[in-house]
C-alpha cells in the first residue's frame, strides 16, 4: 500500500508513529527505516532522492550497511522528514558545538592524576556507601550540566527510546570501538538529559534515571577507550549518581566496575582494587550472583597486577561459585556479557598478569584460557578478540614457544587495524616487548618492529 504523504513527505505522518518504525528509529537502525519505507510503497530512487544518496547506497544499506556517522543520520532524519527527536538528534549544529565543548574536561586537568584518583574514589565511596570513606567528597572533576529545554511530559516509550539507542551504540562500541561511536554516545545523552525536567510518573521516572546512569556509563567507556580519562571520570561519576537515585544495585556495581578496569589498563590496581571492593558491596546488594561473579573476577586480576597468587586464587573460587549458581536469564540486562568465554577471558587476564612476575608458572595457564575465549570471540567482539590473541601471543612468547606467539601477534594486529580504539595499541605494548626479548630470532625481531610501527602509527 503506498502511503506517500503529502508536502514532500516520502510518507503520511502516521507512518513515523508504527511500533516497528519507532523501535528502528530508536536504534538508528537506518536498513530496516529502508526496509519499511518499501513496504509502504517507497521506491529506492525516492529514498536516493530524499535523503541526497545515491541508489547504489541505498542498495547496500538495504542489504545490511551500518550508517554510524552523525552528520550522514542527521541528514537522513531531515531528508525523510523524521522528527528529528525519534532518533536522538533534537539539536541543531551549534548545539552540537556547546555539546562537544561542555564534554572536554579541560577544566581539571592541571590538577595531578593522584589527586583526580583520590577525588574519583572518595566520589565513589560517598555515592556508593551514603559515606565518605577515602576523605572528603571532592567533585571539581566533574563538568558542569548544560541546560536545555525539555518536554512538558514524557512516558516509558519516551525512556524505552533511551534504552534502545544506548544498546545500539553499545553494540557498536563492542564491535567496532569507541572511537566510532563516542560522538554519537555523548550527543544522544545531551538530547537524553532534557527528559530530566519533564513530568511524568515516579515509575518513568526510576526508569529514566536507571536508563541515564547507562548511558553516562557508556559515555565514560567509550570516553576511556579513546584516551580521554577526564570525560571518562566524569560521565562516571554522573552514572553513579542516577544509579544511585534509581535504587539499582547491580548498576552501581556495573560503573565501578568499569572505572575500576579504567585503573587496571593504566596500571593503578591498588585504585582499581579498591573500586571493585565497593561494587562487590553493590552486586551482593543487588541479588545477583553474576555480578557479584564479574566483581570478584576483576578484583583477582587486581591481585594478580599486585603478586598476590593467594589472593587471586580466592577471588578466582569465588568467581567460580557465583557463576555457578548465576541464571543468565535472571541477570540484569549489563552483566549477560559475562558468559562462559568471558569468564575464560578474564581468568587469562588474571595468569597474563602474574606471568609478568612468574612466567614459567603463569604463562600457560593464561595460553590455556585464552585459547578458550578467541576460539568462541566473532565479529561482533572485535576488540576483546584483539585483546585476547594479544595475551594469547605473549604468553606463547613467554613459554618459549615463540613461534606460535609470532603467529598469534599476527593475527591480533590484522583485527586490531579494524578497531578504533586507543587501549589496542596499549594492549599490545607487552607483545612488543616479549618478542623484543628475541633478538637471535630474526621472526620475532621482525615482529616486534611491526608491533611498534602498527603502535606508533595508528590513528584513531
Amino acid at each position: 500500500m503506498n502511503t506517500i504523504g503529502s508536502s514532500g513527505s516520502l510518507v503520511a505522518p502516521e507512518v513515523w508513529d508504527g511500533r516497528e518504525m519507532r523501535e528502528a528509529l530508536a536504534g538508528r537502525n537506518i536498513s530496516d527505516i529502508y526496509k519499511l519505507l518499501r513496504k509502504h510503497g517507497v521506491s529506492q530512487r525516492q529514498i536516493a532522492a530524499a535523503t541526497g544518496q545515491s541508489q547504489s547506497e541505498v542498495s547496500e544499506i538495504l542489504k545490511g550497511r551500518q550508517v554510524i556517522a552523525y552528520d550522514v543520520l542527521a541528514r537522513i532524519a531531515d531528508g525523510l522528514g523524521v522528527p528529528r527527536g525519534y532518533m536522538g538528534l533534537a539539536y541543531d549544529g551549534a548545539t552540537a558545538v556547546r555539546v562537544a565543548d561542555s564534554d572536554s574536561g579541560d577544566s581539571p586537568a592541571e590538577e595531578d592524576e593522584t589527586v583526580k584518583r583520590r577525588k574519583f574514589l572518595s566520589h565513589a565511596a560517598t555515592v556508593a556507601m551514603g559515606a565518605s570513606v577515602f576523605g572528603a567528597e571532592e567533585s571539581g572533576w566533574a563538568a558542569a550540566s548544560a541546560q536545555t529545554p525539555a518536554p512538558s511530559r514524557i512516558g516509558m516509550a519516551d525512556v524505552q527510546q533511551i534504552q534502545a539507542a544506548t544498546k545500539a551504540l553499545r553494540d557498536l562500541d563492542y564491535r567496532y570501538g569507541g572511537g566510532t561511536c563516542r560522538d554519537a554516545v555523548v550527543a544522544q545523552l545531551h538530547w537524553a538529559k532534557q527528559l530530566l525536567h519533564a513530568s511524568c510518573t515516579d515509575q518513568v521516572q526510576q526508569r529514566l534515571f536507571t536508563s541515564l546512569a547507562d548511558m553516562h556509563s557508556l559515555a565514560g567507556w567509550t570516553s576511556f577507550d579513546m584516551g580521554l580519562m577526564d570525560p571518562a571520570r566524569s560521565h562516571f561519576g554522573q552514572a553513579l549518581q542516577f544509579a544511585k537515585q534509581a535504587n539499582d544495585d547491580s548498576l552501581v556495581a556495573n560503573v565501578l566496575y568499569r572505572m575500576g578496569r579504567v585503573y587496571l589498563h593504566y596500571h593503578q590496581p591498588n585504585e582499581a582494587l579498591k573500586l571493585f571492593q565497593l561494587g562487590q558491596i553493590a552486586a551482593q546488594d543487588s541479588g545477583s550472583s553474576l555480578t557479584v561473579a564479574v566483581m570478584c573476577a576483576n578484583e583477582g586480576w587486581a591481585y594478580g597486577m599486585l603478586n598476590r597468587p593467594d589472593q587471586v586464587s580466592k577471588m578466582l573460587g569465588r568467581t567460580q561459585d557465583e557463576f555457578a549458581r548465576a541464571r543468565l536469564n535472571e541477570a540484569p540486562d549489563w552483566v549477560r556479557f559475562f558468559d562462559e568465554n568471558d569468564l575464560h577471558a578474564v581468568t587469562g587476564s588474571v595468569h597474563d598478569a602474574l606471568a609478568e612476575f612468574d612466567p614459567e608458572r603463569y604463562a600457560p595457564m593464561a595460553v590455556a584460557e585464552t585459547i578458550k575465549c578467541n576460539e568462541s570471540y566473532d565479529v561482533d567482539m572485535q576488540r576483546s578478540h584483539v585483546f585476547g590473541l594479544g595475551m594469547q601471543a605473549t604468553n606463547h612468547i613467554r613459554a618459549g614457544d615463540v613461534q606460535q606467539g609470532v603467529e598469534v601477534g599476527r593475527q591480533a594486529l590484522e583485527i586490531g587495524a579494524q578497531v578504533k580504539s586507543a587501549r589496542v595499541p596499549d594492549r599490545l605494548r607487552p607483545l612488543q616487548l616479549e618478542a623484543a626479548k628475541h633478538t637471535t630470532n630474526p621472526d620475532a625481531r621482525d615482529f616486534s618492529e611491526q608491533v611498534r610501527k602498527f603502535r606508533e602509527n595508528r590513528s584513531i
